[in-house]
């Protein structure tokens, strides 16, 4: 199969590692680096990326549930493999056969697994005020009760900031608010003699609004920003860390036609031209990751030319505005994210004409998208 036959996802190793190395600068002495690879590496292709991140010296590393854990380890990546969410008891086998690491995310769950009557390797989730998955800062207790459950070889205990990609004083304030409660967990173990233990409280935001935070951890959850995206743009992030793109997407441009003035075109015919027109077809669409809201506001990068999407994006293809770029011709290449002479187009551009975020779009990318490296 030709790899960059229709639609594909081109990934700089170069720029994986400028992140890596940049990430561990930013980091305290002592903290590593534990990578969030969940969905599909947020579409990048969670085993190439593994595999450049083993080859960086990374050895902790975050998934979503234990199939992806699973899948991780059937590609021969080797450390700590930290499941962040629910795993059905059906499925609590699959942590022992792929050595994974599981999440208590209450202390309800956590009975689960030592009726489970195996021995699992465990993080205790903290809710310090997200209201999602975790214990609650309150339930002492409780949270010291889990150490009494012989099946459990608990090595990591962990929270997660809820407002640490925020601008404001207020969401400064409640980031401050969940460490201190985070700490005070901490404390209590620390003086129970609970130890042996990582702790980790940092995703992509709070290791680049340290400063806000006075604790020092073991590990460090980084995620989108791993891949030199920000969830969505920020003048103020971009400037103060060169954080480079991993990921380009690109597809080929399969047919050119001439459009009079008038017609219209695609579904609906729900774009019609002003005056004659050039429009390319090209062989990308939704059940690849492009999102149908970016029907006749989105653009791509043509022959280093920016051109609008115009019309519905379909399942499959869709079409392009390429009267600007006359000398275009099929076979040619477009890239909706990604770079083409001296225009980039950002996935925090796309982001914002689809109307929601980096990471929902990147996740999404579909998995008929060839990943090449480059």
């Amino acid at each position: 199969m030709y790899e960059k036959g229709r639609a594909w996802i081109e990934l700089s190793i170069q720029h994986l590692e400028h992140n890596v190395r940049l990430f561990q600068k930013l980091l305290p002495k002592g903290c590593a680096l534990m990578p969030a690879v969940k969905a599909n590496a947020y579409g990048h292709g969670m085993e190439l990326i593994c595999k450049q991140l083993q080859k960086l010296g990374i050895r902790n590393y975050c998934v979503a549930s234990a199939v992806e854990g699973a899948r991780l380890r059937r590609a021969g990546i080797h450390g700590q493999i930290l499941v962040l969410g629910y795993t059905h008891p059906r499925d609590l086998d699959l942590l022992v056969e792929y050595d994974l690491t599981q999440t208590v995310i209450d202390c309800a769950y956590g009975k689960i697994l030592k009726d489970f009557g195996k021995k699992l390797s465990v993080h205790i989730g903290i809710d310090t005020g997200m209201h999602r998955l975790g214990e609650s800062y309150e339930n002492i207790s409780g949270i010291r009760e889990l150490w009494n459950c012989r099946n459990l070889q608990i090595t990591g205990v962990y929270s997660h900031l809820c407002t640490s990609d925020g601008t404001t004083e207020t969401d400064r304030t409640y980031m401050r608010l969940q460490e201190m409660r985070f700490q005070k967990v901490l404390r209590y173990l620390q003086a129970e003699g609970r130890k042996g233990f990582a702790t980790h409280l940092q995703g992509s935001y709070g290791i680049l609004n340290k400063e806000e935070l006075t604790g020092t951890y073991d590990l460090a959850r980084v995620g989108i920003a791993l891949y030199g995206v920000f969830s969505e743009s920020s003048t103020e992030l971009e400037r103060k860390y060169d954080l480079r793109p991993v990921l380009s997407l690109k597809a080929r441009i399969t047919s050119v036609k001439e459009l009079k003035a008038g017609e219209g075109a695609g579904y609906g015919l729900a774009w019609h031209a002003d005056s004659a027109r050039r429009l390319a077809a090209v062989s990308i669409g939704y059940a690849d990751g492009l999102p149908r809201a970016l029907s006749n506001k989105g653009h791509a990068l043509v022959k280093g030319k920016k051109v609008p999407i115009v019309g519905r994006v379909c399942m499959d293809q869709l079409l392009l505005d390429v009267t600007e770029v006359p000398e275009v011709c099929p076979g040619e290449e477009a890239v909706f994210i990604g770079r083409s002479g001296t225009y980039e187009i950002r996935a925090e551009e796309m982001a914002a004409e689809a109307g929601t975020i980096t990471n929902e779009i990147l996740s999404r990318l579909g998995e008929r998208l060839v990943r090449v490296i480059v």
